[in-house]
Protein backbone atom coordinates (compact mmCIF):
# COMPACT_ATOMS: atom_id res chain seq x y z
CA UNK A 1 0.00 0.00 0.00
CA UNK A 2 1.61 3.82 -1.33
CA UNK A 3 1.55 6.41 1.69
CA UNK A 4 -1.03 8.10 0.10
CA UNK A 5 -3.51 4.95 0.44
CA UNK A 6 -2.51 4.91 3.89
CA UNK A 7 -3.29 8.34 4.73
CA UNK A 8 -6.91 8.29 2.73
CA UNK A 9 -7.73 5.02 5.33
CA UNK A 10 -6.33 6.66 8.48
CA UNK A 11 -8.30 9.67 7.40
CA UNK A 12 -11.51 7.58 6.85
CA UNK A 13 -11.02 5.90 9.83
CA UNK A 14 -11.04 9.11 11.90
CA UNK A 15 -13.71 10.60 10.42
CA UNK A 16 -16.02 7.16 10.88
CA UNK A 17 -15.13 7.62 14.70
CA UNK A 18 -15.50 11.08 14.96
CA UNK A 19 -19.15 12.17 15.68
CA UNK A 20 -18.83 16.14 15.67
CA UNK A 21 -19.21 16.31 19.78
CA UNK A 22 -15.78 18.20 20.40
CA UNK A 23 -14.44 20.50 18.28
CA UNK A 24 -12.32 18.42 15.51
CA UNK A 25 -8.94 19.83 16.37
CA UNK A 26 -9.15 18.20 20.13
CA UNK A 27 -10.29 14.81 18.12
CA UNK A 28 -7.69 14.62 15.99
CA UNK A 29 -5.09 16.07 18.98
CA UNK A 30 -6.14 12.89 20.89
CA UNK A 31 -6.30 10.32 17.89
CA UNK A 32 -2.62 11.47 17.11
CA UNK A 33 -1.38 10.76 20.75
CA UNK A 34 -2.96 7.28 20.77
CA UNK A 35 -1.61 6.53 17.58
CA UNK A 36 2.22 7.78 17.52
CA UNK A 37 3.49 6.54 14.70
CA UNK A 38 2.45 8.72 12.47
CA UNK A 39 5.35 11.68 12.22
CA UNK A 40 4.68 15.48 11.79
CA UNK A 41 4.34 15.65 7.68
CA UNK A 42 2.23 12.19 7.97
CA UNK A 43 -0.27 14.39 10.83
CA UNK A 44 -0.36 17.67 8.92
CA UNK A 45 -1.55 15.54 5.85
CA UNK A 46 -3.78 13.26 7.48
CA UNK A 47 -5.59 16.41 9.18
CA UNK A 48 -5.62 18.03 5.52
CA UNK A 49 -7.59 15.44 4.63
CA UNK A 50 -9.83 15.40 6.97
CA UNK A 51 -11.00 18.89 7.10
CA UNK A 52 -11.16 18.35 3.14
CA UNK A 53 -14.23 16.42 3.51
CA UNK A 54 -16.12 18.84 6.17
CA UNK A 55 -15.13 21.68 3.92
CA UNK A 56 -17.70 20.31 1.49
CA UNK A 57 -20.39 21.04 3.66
CA UNK A 58 -23.33 18.99 2.82
CA UNK A 59 -22.64 18.53 -0.72
CA UNK A 60 -22.37 15.03 -1.65
CA UNK A 61 -23.31 14.02 2.03
CA UNK A 62 -24.22 9.83 0.64
CA UNK A 63 -20.69 9.58 -1.29
CA UNK A 64 -18.85 6.94 0.66
CA UNK A 65 -15.73 8.71 3.11
CA UNK A 66 -12.76 8.03 1.18
CA UNK A 67 -14.45 9.07 -2.42
CA UNK A 68 -15.57 12.57 -0.31
CA UNK A 69 -12.07 12.97 0.77
CA UNK A 70 -10.42 12.89 -2.50
CA UNK A 71 -13.53 14.84 -3.99
CA UNK A 72 -12.74 17.37 -0.67
CA UNK A 73 -9.44 17.53 -1.76
CA UNK A 74 -10.23 18.41 -5.75
CA UNK A 75 -12.59 21.19 -4.58
CA UNK A 76 -9.87 22.47 -2.10
CA UNK A 77 -6.56 22.84 -4.22
CA UNK A 78 -5.37 24.99 -6.09
CA UNK A 79 -2.47 23.29 -7.51
CA UNK A 80 -1.28 20.10 -8.11
CA UNK A 81 -0.96 17.40 -6.05
CA UNK A 82 0.85 14.24 -5.26
CA UNK A 83 -2.31 12.55 -3.73
CA UNK A 84 -4.22 13.67 -6.65
CA UNK A 85 -1.63 12.62 -8.94
CA UNK A 86 -1.61 8.86 -7.72
CA UNK A 87 -4.86 8.64 -6.92
CA UNK A 88 -7.58 10.56 -9.33
CA UNK A 89 -4.69 11.92 -11.85
CA UNK A 90 -7.46 12.93 -14.45
CA UNK A 91 -8.56 15.28 -11.23
CA UNK A 92 -5.36 16.59 -10.83
CA UNK A 93 -4.97 17.58 -14.39
CA UNK A 94 -8.02 20.34 -13.63
CA UNK A 95 -7.32 21.57 -9.95
CA UNK A 96 -7.14 25.25 -11.60
CA UNK A 97 -10.66 25.15 -13.12
CA UNK A 98 -12.77 27.57 -10.93
CA UNK A 99 -14.90 25.80 -7.90
CA UNK A 100 -18.04 26.25 -9.56
CA UNK A 101 -16.38 24.38 -12.89
CA UNK A 102 -14.79 21.53 -10.59
CA UNK A 103 -18.27 21.01 -8.90
CA UNK A 104 -20.06 20.75 -12.89
CA UNK A 105 -16.74 18.54 -13.29
CA UNK A 106 -17.49 16.23 -10.42
CA UNK A 107 -21.28 15.67 -11.30
CA UNK A 108 -24.56 16.34 -10.05
CA UNK A 109 -23.99 15.31 -6.54
CA UNK A 110 -21.51 18.21 -6.05
CA UNK A 111 -24.01 21.26 -6.71
CA UNK A 112 -22.22 24.38 -5.25
CA UNK A 113 -25.04 25.23 -3.41
CA UNK A 114 -25.39 21.74 -1.46
CA UNK A 115 -22.55 23.17 0.61
CA UNK A 116 -24.35 25.52 2.15
CA UNK A 117 -27.68 25.17 1.35
CA UNK A 118 -29.53 27.85 3.98
CA UNK A 119 -29.50 30.34 0.94
CA UNK A 120 -32.61 32.21 2.53
CA UNK A 121 -31.67 32.75 5.44
CA UNK A 122 -28.40 34.96 5.17
CA UNK A 123 -28.15 38.66 6.06
CA UNK A 124 -28.78 40.83 3.36
CA UNK A 125 -25.07 41.91 1.53
CA UNK A 126 -23.48 38.01 1.29
CA UNK A 127 -22.94 37.16 -2.26
CA UNK A 128 -23.94 33.37 -2.14
CA UNK A 129 -22.19 31.84 -4.61
CA UNK A 130 -19.01 33.51 -3.72
CA UNK A 131 -19.67 33.06 0.20
CA UNK A 132 -20.35 28.82 -0.87
CA UNK A 133 -16.78 29.40 -2.53
CA UNK A 134 -15.24 30.36 0.71
CA UNK A 135 -15.75 27.40 2.41
CA UNK A 136 -13.10 25.70 0.15
CA UNK A 137 -10.25 28.24 1.33
CA UNK A 138 -8.29 28.08 4.51
CA UNK A 139 -8.56 31.51 6.40
CA UNK A 140 -5.39 33.55 7.48
CA UNK A 141 -4.91 34.69 10.95
CA UNK A 142 -5.17 38.30 11.66
CA UNK A 143 -2.98 40.03 14.06
CA UNK A 144 -3.77 43.76 15.84
CA UNK A 145 -0.61 45.61 16.44
CA UNK A 146 -0.70 47.92 20.01
CA UNK A 147 -0.20 51.37 19.69
CA UNK A 148 3.65 51.80 19.70
CA UNK A 149 4.51 48.49 18.79
CA UNK A 150 3.69 48.24 15.32
CA UNK A 151 7.21 48.51 13.54
CA UNK A 152 9.18 46.51 16.36
CA UNK A 153 6.61 43.23 15.65
CA UNK A 154 7.64 43.72 12.07
CA UNK A 155 11.05 43.90 12.80
CA UNK A 156 10.82 40.41 14.61
CA UNK A 157 8.77 38.77 11.96
CA UNK A 158 11.12 40.24 9.41
CA UNK A 159 14.16 38.28 11.90
CA UNK A 160 12.24 35.26 12.47
CA UNK A 161 11.24 34.76 8.58
CA UNK A 162 7.78 34.70 8.64
CA UNK A 163 6.11 36.30 5.75
CA UNK A 164 3.17 38.73 6.54
CA UNK A 165 1.04 40.89 4.40
CA UNK A 166 -0.12 44.45 5.64
CA UNK A 167 -3.74 44.89 6.49
CA UNK A 168 -3.20 48.47 7.65
CA UNK A 169 -0.68 50.40 10.47
CA UNK A 170 -2.09 48.19 13.10
CA UNK A 171 -3.47 44.90 11.70
CA UNK A 172 -1.44 42.14 9.46
CA UNK A 173 -2.44 38.95 8.13
CA UNK A 174 -0.43 35.48 8.19
CA UNK A 175 -0.81 32.30 6.78
CA UNK A 176 -3.01 29.74 9.18
CA UNK A 177 -0.70 27.57 11.18
CA UNK A 178 2.27 30.16 11.21
CA UNK A 179 4.06 29.41 14.70
CA UNK A 180 4.38 33.18 16.60
CA UNK A 181 4.03 32.23 20.12
CA UNK A 182 8.30 32.01 20.53
CA UNK A 183 8.43 35.33 18.61
CA UNK A 184 5.68 38.11 19.91
CA UNK A 185 4.55 38.41 23.29
CA UNK A 186 1.08 38.12 22.57
CA UNK A 187 -1.59 40.36 24.40
CA UNK A 188 1.18 42.30 25.25
CA UNK A 189 2.57 44.34 21.65
CA UNK A 190 0.32 42.36 19.75
CA UNK A 191 -3.40 40.01 19.89
CA UNK A 192 -4.37 37.53 17.63
CA UNK A 193 -8.06 38.68 16.06
CA UNK A 194 -9.55 38.29 13.21
CA UNK A 195 -9.84 40.89 10.91
CA UNK A 196 -13.59 41.64 11.00
CA UNK A 197 -13.23 41.39 14.76
CA UNK A 198 -10.61 44.17 14.51
CA UNK A 199 -13.32 45.97 12.78
CA UNK A 200 -15.95 46.41 15.56
CA UNK A 201 -13.81 48.21 17.15
CA UNK A 202 -14.77 51.04 14.69
CA UNK A 203 -18.06 51.29 16.55
CA UNK A 204 -16.99 51.19 19.67
CA UNK A 205 -14.58 54.12 18.69
CA UNK A 206 -18.01 55.55 17.43
CA UNK A 207 -19.76 54.85 21.16
CA UNK A 208 -16.78 56.73 23.40
CA UNK A 209 -16.68 59.72 21.07
CA UNK A 210 -20.29 59.94 21.74
CA UNK A 211 -20.25 59.20 25.40
CA UNK A 212 -20.19 62.88 26.93
CA UNK A 213 -18.13 61.81 30.00
CA UNK A 214 -14.32 61.09 30.08
CA UNK A 215 -14.65 58.23 32.95
CA UNK A 216 -16.69 55.32 30.74
CA UNK A 217 -18.72 52.58 32.76
CA UNK A 218 -18.46 49.47 30.26
CA UNK A 219 -19.99 46.08 30.58
CA UNK A 220 -18.82 43.06 28.53
CA UNK A 221 -21.53 41.02 28.92
CA UNK A 222 -20.23 37.71 27.39
CA UNK A 223 -16.47 38.59 27.52
CA UNK A 224 -14.95 35.37 26.31
CA UNK A 225 -11.67 34.83 26.57
CA UNK A 226 -11.23 38.95 26.54
CA UNK A 227 -10.41 40.46 23.19
CA UNK A 228 -13.39 42.94 22.77
CA UNK A 229 -12.68 44.52 26.37
CA UNK A 230 -8.64 44.58 25.57
CA UNK A 231 -9.85 46.31 22.01
CA UNK A 232 -11.83 48.99 24.10
CA UNK A 233 -8.66 49.44 26.43
CA UNK A 234 -6.76 50.06 23.70
CA UNK A 235 -9.36 52.58 22.37
CA UNK A 236 -10.31 54.41 25.74
CA UNK A 237 -7.96 53.51 29.07
CA UNK A 238 -9.99 55.40 31.12
CA UNK A 239 -12.72 52.85 32.14
CA UNK A 240 -14.83 51.48 34.58
CA UNK A 241 -14.73 47.89 33.46
CA UNK A 242 -17.15 44.64 33.97
CA UNK A 243 -16.74 41.45 32.79
CA UNK A 244 -19.08 38.70 32.83
CA UNK A 245 -18.88 35.34 31.05
CA UNK A 246 -21.07 32.19 31.42
CA UNK A 247 -17.76 29.69 31.79
CA UNK A 248 -15.34 30.47 35.45
CA UNK A 249 -12.53 28.62 33.29
CA UNK A 250 -13.03 31.26 30.45
CA UNK A 251 -12.62 33.92 33.17
CA UNK A 252 -9.29 32.48 34.48
CA UNK A 253 -8.12 32.96 30.75
CA UNK A 254 -9.00 36.20 30.66
CA UNK A 255 -7.29 37.62 33.70
CA UNK A 256 -4.21 35.85 32.72
CA UNK A 257 -4.46 37.83 29.49
CA UNK A 258 -5.80 41.13 30.96
CA UNK A 259 -2.59 41.25 33.30
CA UNK A 260 -0.39 40.41 30.10
CA UNK A 261 -2.72 43.72 28.61
CA UNK A 262 -2.17 45.80 31.61
CA UNK A 263 -5.68 46.05 32.45
CA UNK A 264 -6.18 46.57 36.18
CA UNK A 265 -9.54 48.12 36.75
CA UNK A 266 -11.71 45.59 36.54
CA UNK A 267 -14.29 43.17 38.14
CA UNK A 268 -15.59 39.64 36.89
CA UNK A 269 -18.75 38.06 37.47
CA UNK A 270 -19.46 34.05 36.22
CA UNK A 271 -23.03 34.50 35.16
CA UNK A 272 -25.72 33.21 32.19
CA UNK A 273 -27.24 36.18 31.43
CA UNK A 274 -29.76 33.96 29.38
CA UNK A 275 -31.31 33.26 32.51
CA UNK A 276 -31.72 36.79 34.39
CA UNK A 277 -30.42 39.61 35.49
CA UNK A 278 -26.44 39.03 36.62
CA UNK A 279 -25.72 38.90 40.60
CA UNK A 280 -24.33 42.47 41.00
CA UNK A 281 -25.80 45.23 42.01
CA UNK A 282 -29.42 46.37 40.55
CA UNK A 283 -28.39 49.90 40.42
CA UNK A 284 -25.39 49.04 38.11
CA UNK A 285 -25.89 51.07 35.18
CA UNK A 286 -23.29 51.43 32.14
CA UNK A 287 -22.77 53.73 29.53
CA UNK A 288 -21.76 51.32 27.21
CA UNK A 289 -22.67 47.43 26.76
CA UNK A 290 -21.04 45.33 24.70
CA UNK A 291 -23.02 41.91 23.69
CA UNK A 292 -20.42 39.90 21.90
CA UNK A 293 -23.22 37.25 21.97
CA UNK A 294 -23.05 33.64 21.43
CA UNK A 295 -23.83 32.14 17.99
CA UNK A 296 -24.70 29.26 15.18
CA UNK A 297 -20.77 31.27 14.58
CA UNK A 298 -21.75 30.81 10.57
CA UNK A 299 -19.25 33.37 9.47
CA UNK A 300 -16.37 31.09 11.01
CA UNK A 301 -17.04 28.21 9.52
CA UNK A 302 -14.00 28.10 7.43
CA UNK A 303 -12.10 27.76 10.10
CA UNK A 304 -14.37 25.24 11.95
CA UNK A 305 -15.99 23.16 9.00
CA UNK A 306 -16.76 20.37 11.19
CA UNK A 307 -19.52 22.60 12.00
CA UNK A 308 -20.79 22.98 9.09
CA UNK A 309 -20.93 19.50 8.30
CA UNK A 310 -22.56 18.72 11.39
CA UNK A 311 -25.02 21.82 11.61
CA UNK A 312 -29.00 21.80 11.77
CA UNK A 313 -31.03 24.28 10.76
CA UNK A 314 -33.29 24.27 13.71
CA UNK A 315 -30.27 25.98 16.06
CA UNK A 316 -30.79 29.04 14.05
CA UNK A 317 -34.53 29.91 15.92
CA UNK A 318 -32.63 28.63 19.11
CA UNK A 319 -29.69 30.92 18.94
CA UNK A 320 -31.90 33.66 17.79
CA UNK A 321 -34.12 33.59 21.10
CA UNK A 322 -31.36 32.99 23.91
CA UNK A 323 -29.81 36.23 22.19
CA UNK A 324 -33.32 37.94 22.66
CA UNK A 325 -33.70 36.34 26.54
CA UNK A 326 -29.67 38.03 26.98
CA UNK A 327 -29.97 41.17 25.38
CA UNK A 328 -33.63 41.82 27.68
CA UNK A 329 -31.62 41.10 30.63
CA UNK A 330 -29.07 43.60 30.00
CA UNK A 331 -30.64 46.49 28.62
CA UNK A 332 -32.16 47.50 32.08
CA UNK A 333 -28.24 47.89 33.15
CA UNK A 334 -27.70 50.49 30.39
CA UNK A 335 -27.85 54.03 31.20
CA UNK A 336 -30.14 56.55 29.24
CA UNK A 337 -28.18 57.97 26.42
CA UNK A 338 -26.02 54.87 27.04
CA UNK A 339 -24.74 52.48 24.11
CA UNK A 340 -25.16 49.09 23.13
CA UNK A 341 -22.81 47.69 20.67
CA UNK A 342 -24.27 43.85 19.62
CA UNK A 343 -22.21 41.60 17.79
CA UNK A 344 -22.12 38.07 16.65
CA UNK A 345 -19.94 36.00 14.13
CA UNK A 346 -22.90 34.63 11.99
CA UNK A 347 -24.46 35.26 8.87
CA UNK A 348 -28.34 34.34 9.36
CA UNK A 349 -30.43 37.39 9.69
CA UNK A 350 -32.06 35.40 12.45
CA UNK A 351 -29.44 36.28 14.84
CA UNK A 352 -28.75 39.56 12.82
CA UNK A 353 -31.16 41.95 11.57
CA UNK A 354 -33.93 40.31 12.35
CA UNK A 355 -32.75 40.76 16.31
CA UNK A 356 -31.62 44.47 15.95
CA UNK A 357 -35.59 45.33 14.73
CA UNK A 358 -36.50 43.34 17.84
CA UNK A 359 -34.19 45.70 20.00
CA UNK A 360 -35.70 48.62 18.55
CA UNK A 361 -39.38 47.34 18.74
CA UNK A 362 -39.39 46.14 22.07
CA UNK A 363 -37.21 48.58 24.03
CA UNK A 364 -36.82 51.43 21.35
CA UNK A 365 -33.41 51.62 21.19
CA UNK A 366 -32.03 53.89 18.34
CA UNK A 367 -30.25 52.40 15.75
CA UNK A 368 -26.92 54.31 15.08
CA UNK A 369 -25.27 52.06 12.91
CA UNK A 370 -25.31 48.37 11.60
CA UNK A 371 -23.06 46.77 9.62
CA UNK A 372 -22.60 43.41 7.85
CA UNK A 373 -19.10 42.79 7.83
CA UNK A 374 -18.19 40.34 5.14
CA UNK A 375 -14.83 38.48 5.26
CA UNK A 376 -15.49 35.57 3.33
CA UNK A 377 -14.39 37.49 0.13
CA UNK A 378 -10.78 38.36 2.36
CA UNK A 379 -9.74 35.17 4.13
CA UNK A 380 -11.43 36.66 6.94
CA UNK A 381 -14.74 35.75 9.43
CA UNK A 382 -17.74 37.21 8.40
CA UNK A 383 -19.41 39.51 11.40
CA UNK A 384 -22.51 41.36 12.47
CA UNK A 385 -22.49 44.49 14.21
CA UNK A 386 -24.74 47.05 15.26
CA UNK A 387 -24.49 50.09 17.43
CA UNK A 388 -27.86 51.32 19.53
CA UNK A 389 -28.86 53.92 21.68
CA UNK A 390 -30.89 53.86 24.57
CA UNK A 391 -33.56 56.60 24.65
CA UNK A 392 -32.69 59.47 26.99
Amino acid sequence: MSRYHSHLNTASEILLQYKGEEPFASFLKKFFSQHKKYGSKDRKQISHLCYCYFRMGKMALNTPVPERILAGLFLCSGSANEILEELRPGWNEKVTMTAEEKCTFLGDLCLLSHVFPWRDELSDGIEYEGFCESFFTQPDVFIRLRSGHENWVREKLVKAGLPFKDISQNSIAMASGTKIDNVLALDYEAMIQDLNSQKTGELMNEAVARIPVPFISAWDCCAGSGGKSMMLFDIHQQLDLTVSDVRETIIRNLKKRFAEHGIKNYQTVIADISKGAPPFRAASKFNLIIADVPCTGSGTWSRTPEQLYYFDHEAIAQYSYHQKKIVSNIIPHLNPGGYLLYITCSVFKKENEENIAFIQQQYQLELVRMELLKGYDKKADTMFAALLQKPL
